[in-house]
């Protein structure tokens, strides 16, 4: 980061990371990077591809759930290679780790399968009875 700067950082880590470092205190700035690098590196390796074929640091950002757990944000190369990896009927879910000791940062991404309907057929549902639907309205299974 001292040797390359904005330059480095605007490359590699979303509008949203960098934000989010930013709000840290310069003492700790660095490990927010560091892990979120790791989280990358280690969604890349669980896509399957590295950083190659369309895949790119920049494609993969760590976001937090309300709850602080965090998750990754796929967009580009990145959500292409998840479709296409990811099998017919099912929706994939990644679940991520991230922990530091300085001066060491590590992270795992798993990627697992959810069924979109139940083995009977039936789609999805909520507890109302509702079936569970896309934001744009349409049915999930």
């Amino acid at each position: 980061m001292n040797r390359w700067g904005e330059r480095f950082l605007s490359r590699v880590f979303t509008e949203t990371e960098r934000a989010r470092a930013a709000r840290r205190t310069s003492r700790i700035q660095p490990a927010t990077f560091a892990k979120r690098f790791a989280a990358k590196e280690a969604c890349a390796k669980a896509l399957g591809t590295g950083f190659r074929l369309g895949v790119f640091h920049s494609d993969m950002g760590v976001v937090n759930l309300p709850t602080g757990q965090p998750t990754m944000a796929l967009t580009g190369g990145a959500a292409a290679r998840l479709n296409a990896i990811t099998p017919p009927g099912l929706r994939a879910v990644l679940h991520v780790t991230i922990t530091d000791e300085h001066p060491y940062a590590f992270a795992q991404v798993t990627i697992s399968g959810e069924p979109l309907a139940l083995p009977s057929g039936e789609p999805l549902a909520l507890p109302s009875g509702e079936p569970l639907a896309l934001p744009s309205g349409e049915p999930l299974a």
